[in-house]
């Protein structure tokens, strides 16, 4: 039985948490075996479509880097996405209502891949309130060699960063930004079936991938039903559909939290983009995770 209480003291203290083997064994199993399976089509060259974020590999091979809105391309996710248990949680530390906003499904493919920048989420799509959170499934085990995700403990209660560069959104933090605040990182490793929650505002990064799985991570972004998007906008049907918790309102509540808009987004320079966030930091320079990776033998 899960210590609600508990949990969200630690939340509000940290900005995040971590709880092993939440999903049932029947879950986690059905989760893992879709995964894989869209793994294989994507590397044997059978998966496209504007969910799936499929790169090349310098042995002229293809890997799966992510999927966009994953609860519209594999019914598990969905249900993961739902999971009343989960649900419930949410609910609790975002104060009883529960919309879900998006959801996406990062992978590191093995051999030194998928490595992210120190970003904040709340910096990509700012709301008049920051009761935010995002939600990781953690579809293998998450270990120190499969760049587990890294939180800098207490982050979500100071500055939301600017992540700009030469007057565009880059999507990440310059070292020279974070005053050494990356250095009290911690990272959130735990069996596959664990989840982590972080804070909207919660400073993280991930390193690459040093291991030889993928390190699927399912993230799960989930709003206070009166949370408006500032910049944003909605169809208003399909905005009040993904209430999980709570019903429609049309005032938002505003909470004093400064942040620019993630705007103007930089222009690619002859690639081809998806518009991920690997995509958003790729002309990002002064990366903390950058420099170290310069520096790895």
């Amino acid at each position: 039985m899960l210590d609600y209480e508990a949990i969200a003291a630690d939340y509000r203290h940290n900005g995040f948490v971590v709880i092993e083997r939440f999903l049932p064994e029947g879950l986690l199993a059905e989760l893992q075996a879709e995964t894989k399976s869209k793994v294989a089509a994507a590397r044997e060259g059978r998966l496209s479509g504007p969910h799936y974020d499929v790169i090349g590999t310098p042995g002229g091979g293809f890997d799966l880097r992510r999927i966009a809105n994953p609860e519209e391309a594999g019914a598990v996710y969905d249900r993961v996405m739902r999971f009343e248990p989960l649900i419930d949680l949410v609910a609790h530390l975002l104060g009883g209502t529960v919309r879900f906003d998006h959801a996406k499904l990062n992978f590191k493919p093995p051999g030194g891949g998928g490595a992210l920048e120190w970003h904040q989420d709340f910096a990509f799509y700012p709301q008049t309130n920051d009761d935010m959170l995002a939600v990781g499934v953690m579809i293998e085990d998450s270990i120190p060699e499969n760049g587990p995700l890294l939180v800098v403990p207490g982050s979500h209660r100071h500055e939301v960063y600017d992540h700009h560069q030469n007057g565009v959104f880059v999507g990440g933090i310059p070292a020279d930004r974070l005053n050494g605040a990356a250095h009290a990182a911690v990272a959130l490793t735990a069996p596959a079936g664990s989840i982590s929650i972080h804070h909207a505002r919660t400073l993280h990064a991930s390193d690459r991938n040093r291991g030889g799985t993928n390190r699927p991570l399912l993230l799960l972004n989930y709003f206070a039903v009166d949370a408006f998007p500032v910049f944003h906008g909605y169809d208003w049907d399909k905005f009040n559909a993904r209430i999980l918790r709570g019903s429609p309102v049309d005032c938002p509540r505003f909470a004093p939290v400064r942040c620019k808009v993630p705007f103007p987004a930089p222009v690619p320079a002859g690639r081809h983009t998806t518009g991920s966030i690997f995509d958003t930091q790729a002309d990002m320079t002064g990366g903390l995770v950058l420099e170290r990776q310069s520096a790895a033998p």
